[in-house]
């Protein structure tokens, strides 16, 4: 009178699928070991470096990696899964937007084409005012002040506060 249905074993595929976020873990992992295999070959000596030395930071960064990337398939092969998106104002059904990425994509090449030449100053404002005409800003007087105000604050408190060179290019006279 009843019916016993089989369980069918699950297919290698499935179970990959459902654990799709070991991809995850295996990106950290690799990304940690890259990380402390960079900064086991930083050459040092102690009489330049003192206590700590350049390998520290890079060697806590990496083993952190490496430990994030343990615990995190840890909790994947337990059951744990990552949560779906729950912004309200998020269609997920929608598809890319390829114009803005191209334009913020394009923004951003210029930024890295034209900072020897115009200088970190001029570079970042055209890239700051690309950035914001590619999310729709359309303010013709406000946005590009804002994008030269933000490029030279940015480059005053690298160069003069952070004492961090950037190029200054032809405003190099004037700033």
């Amino acid at each position: 009178m009843s019916v016993i249905e089989k369980e069918t074993p699950a297919t290698p595929k499935s179970w990959w699928r459902a654990h799709s976020e070991l991809g995850v873990c295996v990106f950290l992992f690799a990304v940690g070991v890259l990380v402390l295999v960079d900064a086991l070959s930083i050459p040092t000596d102690f009489t330049q470096r003192g206590p700590v030395g350049p390998k520290a930071v890079p060697i806590l960064v990496g083993s952190l990696l490496l430990l994030v990337s343990l615990l995190l398939a840890r909790d994947v092969l337990r059951g744990g899964r990552g949560e779906a998106e729950a912004g309200e104002d998020v269609d997920l059904d929608a598809p890319a937007d390829w114009r803005t990425v191209l334009l913020l994509s394009g923004a951003f090449l210029a930024n890295a084409a034209l900072i020897d030449t115009l200088g970190f100053p001029l570079s970042s404002a055209i890239m700051f005012w690309g950035a914001a005409y590619a999310l729709g800003s359309r303010h013709l007087v406000r946005d590009p002040l804002i994008a030269a105000g933000v490029s030279l604050v940015t480059w005053f408190v690298f160069t003069v506060l952070l004492g961090v060179p950037l190029p200054g290019g032809p405003l190099m006279g004037v700033l």
